[in-house]
C-alpha cells in the first residue's frame, strides 16, 4: 500500500536508536526525506548513513530538543537542505529507569525531586519546542502531520512512574488542543501510545529485542498483561511503533486528528 510519503520531509526527534531509528528507516523506505535528530551526533549520523546506503535521503541533525534556539536552528537547516518540514515526529524521551539508571523505582512520596525536571523538560518542553518551530510554516502551507510518541503510563497511570506519567499525560492533552487549533489549516495532530517496548540496549533481559516467551521466563510472566503479546510471544517492537507512525503521517489518516493510537499489545484498552 502506497502511503503517499514520497519526497515529504519528516523530522524525527530521538531518531538515533530504538523506536526513533525504526521510525526514520520506515519513513525513508516509504520515500520520505528524513531529518534524523538525536542528542548524540554519532547516533544521528549512523542512522542517516543507513538510510542513504539503502538509497534514501537523510540529514543528520544533532540538537537538544530542550533548547528552543537549537530546535529552531535545526528546522532552518532542514528546510535549507531538504525542504519545508511536512511531518514532525516527537519521539525524543526516555522511560524513568533509563533516565535514573536504576530499576525498581520508588513511589512518588519517596522520589528524588532532582529527577522530576528531567522528565518534564524532555517529554513536555522538548515536544513544545519542536511543535512551535514547525507549526507556523505548516499553517502557511496549509498542510502538516504532527505525531507524538506517548506512553500508557500517561493514559492509565503506572505505579512508580508518577512524574513520567504526568509528563506523558500533558502530551496527550496538548495534542488534543493543538489538533483543535490547527485542524482548519489541514494539519493533523495525533499520538501513538506505547507500553513496554523491546529495544537494543535494555537494562533487563526480558526487554531485549530477541526475547520471546519461549526463551525468557520473566517475559513469559510479563506477557500475561498483554493479550496479543501473549499470543505472539513477544513485547512491542520498534517496528510496530514505526508502522503506526507511518500510517498517521500519511494521507490514509487524513480524517484522523486529536486521537491516540495505542500500539501496546492490549496492555491498556481505554
Amino acid at each position: 500500500m502506497d502511503l503517499g510519503l514520497k519526497d515529504k520531509v519528516a523530522l524525527v526527534t530521538g531518531g538515533g536508536q530504538g523506536v526513533g531509528r525504526a521510525i526514520c528507516r520506515t519513513l525513508a523506505a516509504e520515500g520520505a526525506r528524513v531529518v534524523v535528530n538525536d542528542l548524540a551526533p554519532d547516533r544521528a549520523e549512523a542512522v542517516a548513513a543507513e538510510i542513504r546506503a539503502a538509497g534514501g535521503t537523510a540529514l543528520a541533525a544533532a540538537a537538544d530538543v530542550i533548547d528552543l534556539d537549537a530546535v529552531r536552528a535545526m528546522v532552518a537547516q532542514a528546510e535549507q537542505e531538504l525542504g519545508p518540514v511536512d511531518i514532525l515526529v516527537n519521539n525524543a524521551g526516555v522511560v524513568p529507569e533509563r533516565r535514573t539508571g536504576e530499576i525498581g523505582l520508588p513511589v512518588f512520596a519517596e522520589s528524588d525531586p532532582a529527577h522530576w525536571r528531567k522528565f518534564v523538560d524532555l517529554n513536555v518542553y522538548g515536544m513544545l519546542n519542536c511543535c512551535h518551530a514547525v507549526v507556523a510554516g505548516m499553517t502557511a502551507r496549509r498542510r502538516g502531520k504532527i505525531i507524538t510518541i506517548v506512553s500508557d503510563a500517561g493514559r492509565v497511570g503506572e505505579p512508580r512512574m508518577a512524574v513520567y506519567a504526568a509528563a506523558k499525560a500533558a502530551a496527550l492533552g496538548f495534542t488534543k488542543t493543538l489538533a483543535k487549533e490547527l485542524g482548519r489549516h489541514r494539519i493533523n495532530v495525533n499520538t501513538v501510545a506505547l507500553s513496554a517496548v523491546a529495544h537494543e540496549a535494555p537494562m533487563a533481559d526480558f526487554l531485549r529485542e530477541d526475547a520471546t516467551a519461549e526463551n525468557n521466563e520473566t517475559l513469559a510472566k510479563v506477557l500475561r498483561q498483554y493479550p496479543i503479546g501473549q499470543g505472539l510471544g513477544r513485547l512491542t517492537r520498534p517496528q510496530d511503533a514505526a508502522d503506526a507512525v507511518a500510517f498517521m503521517a500519511s494521507d490514509r489518516a487524513a480524517y484522523v486528528t486529536g486521537q491516540c493510537l495505542p500500539v501496546n499489545g492490549g496492555f491498556a484498552m481505554v
